[in-house]
């Protein structure tokens, strides 16, 4: 192109520079085209943004097209910010949608809290919505406390159970109200460590109460035990109140404990004695097994009686007349025994039999 005009310039008696005017001028009249087209395409937000001083210039709008970015979102939000009286850089609502936040909850969320007379940068709006918390529920939640009912009836449990000192058990259930702390809820304790601590706080100041008429007399001794243990420390929200909703009589766990314990010492005390009992039959049985054992050694030495008396005839140390005697001593004394137990059979009035 440059060479055919050059040679047609010569042609018709142009001069070099006026060829390079000539393309200047073309490439200019593009340039013009192309602002002409990016101008127009932008021009409704480019009013919108000058009318609201929204901050928000024409080069701001293309590096967004370039950077692929939701502007004509992001300019909404800038003038949402800017009408409400915040102070948003552009640069930050970028950056939060690059790192796929959500933008109109966080710009709705900052100015909320804005207009309640809280302090909610940006920035910390930016990472509560990044950290995956809703942002918006935790502004209303501070400026509306909620109630969280404790324990949760979703987790099976209906009732907090404590014992009494008298050894009573009372079913409580508490309401506890909690009011959002935005500068806490990055890095915070959830719901669940506060329906923890207070449950745990009411079991034990039913513990301590001296007997079940006290607390049943006034609830209100556990709510004021359990508000004293700072519970909402480390948390992303602060206790305003706890409150008894109901408390019941249940077992007296007390007696049940003693009697389950005498139970248990019964059965002790009669295990003991079964095998003091045992001891005594193995015992018995030891004895007998003794005396048997005696027995048959008396047997023994019996029978080595003949065997003594044939081996003294043989050896010559007894004759034939001391053996008889020895007979009739044996007679005489068997004699006399039969006689001795016939007459005991007498004086215990047995017949004979």
């Amino acid at each position: 192109m440059p060479l055919f005009l050059l040679a047609q310039g010569r042609a018709d008696g142009l001069t070099t520079g006026h060829v390079v005017l000539l393309i200047a001028g073309g490439i200019a009249l593009l340039l013009g085209v192309i602002m002409l087209l990016i101008l127009f395409s932008f021009l409704r937000l480019l009013i919108q943004c000058y009318f609201t001083r929204a901050g928000i210039g024409i080069l701001d709008l293309v590096g967004m097209k370039l950077r692929n970015i939701d502007y004509p979102m992001i300019v909404r939000q800038k003038i949402a910010l800017v009408q409400a009286g915040v102070k948003v850089a552009n640069e930050d609502m970028e950056a939060h949608f690059l790192a796929r936040g959500n933008v109109p909850k966080t710009a709705t969320a900052v100015i909320a809290a804005h207009k309640a007379g809280m302090d909610l940068p940006w920035r910390t709006a930016a990472a509560i919505d990044l950290a995956g918390r809703d942002v918006l529920d935790a502004v209303k939640t501070s400026v509306n406390p909620k109630v969280i009912d404790c324990p949760d009836p979703a987790k099976g449990r209906p009732t907090l159970d404590g014992v009494c000192r008298n050894g009573i058990q009372l079913k409580a259930k508490a309401r506890v109200t909690v009011r959002t702390k935005l500068d806490r809820l990055v890095g915070g304790a959830t719901e669940e460590t506060i329906i923890a601590r207070v449950g745990e706080g009411i079991v034990k100041a039913i513990g301590s109460a001296a007997s079940h008429t006290d607390v049943l007399a006034n609830p209100s001794l556990i709510s004021q035990a359990v508000l004293k243990n700072s519970l909402d420390s480390q948390t992303a929200f602060e206790i305003v109140s706890i409150d008894v909703a109901d408390i019941d009589v249940g077992e007296n766990i007390g007696a049940k404990l003693q009697a389950d314990q005498a139970a248990a010492d019964l059965r002790v005390a009669q295990a003991r004695a079964e095998r003091r009992r045992a001891a005594a039959v193995a015992r018995e049985q030891k004895m007998r097994a003794l005396v048997e054992e005696n027995r048959a050694k008396v047997v023994l030495a019996e029978a080595e009686v003949p065997l003594a008396i044939s081996q003294a005839f043989r050896d010559g140390r007894l004759g034939v007349m001391e053996y008889y005697n020895l007979r009739n001593l044996q007679s005489d004394t068997e004699m006399r025994n039969a006689i001795a137990n016939s007459g005991s059979g007498h004086d215990r009035g047995e017949r004979p039999g």
